[in-house]
């Protein structure tokens, strides 16, 4: 059989067929669906079902699409690190994110992306990050307090994300919105709804019909702000974009700065809800560990109400350990998908080119040879000592290599300050007993949007 497929119109190989993956186990599934119910239902206990029968490079179909899933911190660095540029992040993701967001980072490949990504890391640079962190301090802040003044049970994923979105919004446009800014909030959760709609065409009434007028509505509002950001001097993150360069001096072009706003927007506020959710979940199952980040908080002897100061993000270790436990548990991101650009070879296995491969921070995050008892919520997995000799890429909630998240040291400070101004302030419970359930994909929630109850800390200590 020859490994090599026909070139498809991305220039890339054709998907490869049934009979050009039979060599590797696994299998297609029930008819027309695949394994897609059972991926959908439980995602984490799909694959490892499928790795005990199969081990750990085994081939499914789901979504319409036969993906090769390979397995394991070993796995995770032959497709993230790419040291031979084999795997295309663009191909890998577009069937999902292509419509919605295009030209995003995560969307580009190999020497495009490499340009692209040097001229907008320039917004995560130091001192845009501390001119970020003022708008988080403000707005966590804020939000924090009305949770508390309400007190009694919340739903704690909805208000989250819709402190996210608001954060965004402040961290990334560095103004009041005015009247555009629900229209932009609603463009925006349309977008993300019709990632994974059934239909995939825009038919009228349907989530990608609406996620198709989102897209529209954000494109018109962004490019229309472009030519103002440039002349100015605003120190937010499509400022920032706005008067980011090339390494020969370009601009950025109108659409490029549009595709790349309107994709960090989705990927801060998504995920982060989804992070924040899980480690304030964890950190109520474990009430003991709310008390020794509070001390590490008290430790930084900042008058009460203060903004948590960029310097002394580092004097928050256990806080830290915390949030990347969290994260352990549910990454934000279940599986990378990526897609081969030519012939290649793992555990003696020929992966073939225009194959889809996937690797999954689940099944890696649980693996009870690195992670021992790995369901257990243990921060100090994460000590020096603890972490030396593990795997560089046993723990991947950021992905890796050239496509590791762009914005990784912006989540970490959001979630530091949202920790100091949150526990510092509230004191989080859940009923006894109470055990939410997670749907995993595409990005973690809890079904119930995660009942818990809270209170003010300094009035249940008087």
């Amino acid at each position: 059989m020859s490994m090599t497929a026909r070139a498809d119109v991305t220039g890339l190989a054709a998907e490869p067929s049934a009979r050009d993956l039979r060599h590797i186990p696994g299998s297609d599934g029930w008819p027309w669906v695949g394994n897609t119910l059972r991926l959908l239902a439980d995602p984490k206990r799909e694959v490892e079902r499928m790795a005990a029968l199969y081990g750990p490079v085994y081939r499914s179909r789901s979504f319409g699409m036969r993906v090769i899933t390979v397995l394991g911190p070993e796995a995770n660095e032959f497709v993230l690190f790419d040291r031979h540029r084999l795997f295309s992040s663009g191909q890998g993701w577009g069937p999902f994110l292509e419509r919605l967001f295009p030209r995003g980072l995560m969307l580009l490949d190999f020497d495009e992306h490499r340009l692209h990504r040097k001229a907008l890391s320039a917004a995560f640079k130091t001192e845009p990050l501390k001119a970020y962190l003022q708008g988080l301090n403000a707005g966590i802040a804020k939000g924090v307090a009305a949770w508390t003044a309400r007190g009694g049970e919340m739903r704690f994923y909805p208000e989250i994300k819709k402190l996210t979105l608001d954060l965004a919004a402040t961290s990334f446009f560095g103004r009041d919105l005015g009247a555009d800014a629900e229209r932009l909030k609603s463009a925006f959760v349309d977008m993300v709804a019709a990632i994974v709609a059934v239909v995939r065409v825009p038919l009228p009434g349907t989530p990608m019909a609406r996620g198709v007028a989102g897209r529209k509505f954000m494109v018109e509002f962004l490019t229309r702000e472009i030519a103002a950001r440039r002349e100015g001097k605003g120190e937010d993150l499509f400022s920032e974009l706005c008067r980011a360069t090339t390494e020969d001096g370009r601009l950025l072009s109108d659409q490029e700065v549009v595709d790349h706003m309107s994709f960090l927007m989705m990927a801060a506020h998504d995920t982060l809800a989804s992070s924040m959710t899980s480690f304030v979940w964890l950190l109520c199952a474990n009430p003991q560990w709310q008390d020794k980040l509070r001390q590490e908080i008290a430790g930084l002897g900042l008058p009460r109400g203060a903004p948590l100061p960029y310097d002394r993000l580092d004097d928050l270790p256990l806080t830290e350990m915390a949030f990347k436990e969290a994260l352990r548990l549910i990454p934000p991101v279940p599986a990378l998908p990526r897609r081969l650009v030519r012939d290649t070879e793992f555990r003696g296995f020929k992966l073939p080119a225009g194959a889809r491969v996937g690797v999954n921070p689940v099944y890696t995050h649980h693996m009870p040879e690195i992670w021992p008892e790995p369901e257990t919520f243990d921060p100090l997995r994460f000590t020096e000592a603890n972490s030396r000799g593990r795997h560089k890429y046993a723990f991947v909630p950021y992905g890796g290599g050239v496509h590791m998240c762009l914005g990784l040291n912006f989540a970490q400070m959001q979630a530091k300050c949202f920790a100091y101004h949150f526990l510092s302030e509230t004191e989080a419970s859940v009923a006894q007993g109470y055990k939410p359930a997670w749907q995993l994909w595409p990005i973690p929630k809890p079904n119930d949007g995660l009942v818990i109850r809270v209170s003010s800390f300094a009035k249940s200590r008087s």
